[in-house]
C-alpha cells in the first residue's frame, strides 16, 4: 500500500480501480485547516489524466505492470502477432491493444508488451530505430535553406520528414517517440 504523503512521479498505483501513474504531485500546507497532497495523474488504460486532491494518510494499492520483451513476428490483418523469446509464448493482440506503437518497428524486432493482471494495455517499441528511405523526392545539391526537410516514407510504411540530403535507399536512425529523424547510418 502506498499513500498519498508518500507519492512520486513516475509511481503506478491503483485509484478506484484505475491503474493509474503519477505525473505531478505537490505537498499542500495551508496556513489553516489540514494538509492536502495535490495529484495529477494519468489512467494508464485509457491515457486521460485527471487532478484530484488526496489527504495524505488515505492509500491506494501499488499496481504491478509486467514489462516483457516480445519479439514482434507478424500481422495477419486483423491481429499482431508477439512471442516471448524465453519461453516461446505466442500472444495475439488486436489493433486496440497495439495503437500506433508498431509504426516504426519491423518483424522480428523486440518491442515491450505491458500488461496489469494479465491484460495488456500497451506495446513500448525500442527508443530508436534504423530504416531504409523507400520513397522520397531526390535532393538538389545548392538546396540548403537551413532546416529544410522533405517527405519520405520509410519501409515500414510510415512518413516522417528528413533534411533535403537524404535519398531513397538510405538507412536512417528515426526517435519513435516522437517520429524524429536523428541522423543517416
Amino acid at each position: 500500500m502506498i499513500s498519498a504523503g508518500d507519492f512520486r512521479n513516475g509511481v503506478t498505483l491503483e485509484i478506484d480501480g484505475n491503474v493509474c501513474q503519477i505525473v505531478e504531485f505537490q505537498h499542500v500546507k495551508p496556513g489553516k485547516g489540514a494538509a492536502f497532497v495535490r495529484t495529477k495523474y494519468k489512467n494508464i488504460i485509457t491515457g486521460a489524466v485527471l487532478e484530484k486532491s488526496f489527504r495524505p494518510t488515505e492509500k491506494f494499492p501499488a499496481a504491478r505492470i509486467e514489462r516483457v520483451d516480445m519479439q514482434y513476428l507478424y500481422n495477419d490483418g486483423e491481429l499482431y502477432y508477439f512471442m516471448n523469446n524465453e519461453t516461446f509464448d505466442q500472444v495475439g493482440l488486436n489493433q486496440d491493444a497495439v495503437g500506433n506503437a508498431l509504426k516504426f518497428v519491423k518483424e522480428n524486432e523486440i518491442v515491450k508488451v505491458c500488461s496489469h493482471n494479465g491484460n495488456v494495455f500497451a506495446i513500448e517499441p525500442p527508443l530508436f530505430v534504423e530504416l531504409e528511405i523507400t520513397e522520397t523526392e531526390p535532393g538538389f545539391a545548392g538546396n540548403t535553406a537551413q532546416g529544410a526537410t522533405k517527405p519520405a516514407i520509410v519501409e515500414t510504411g510510415a512518413q516522417i520528414q528528413v533534411p533535403l540530403f537524404v535519398n531513397q535507399g538510405d538507412k536512417v536512425k528515426i526517435d519513435t517517440r516522437t517520429g524524429d529523424y536523428l541522423s543517416r547510418v
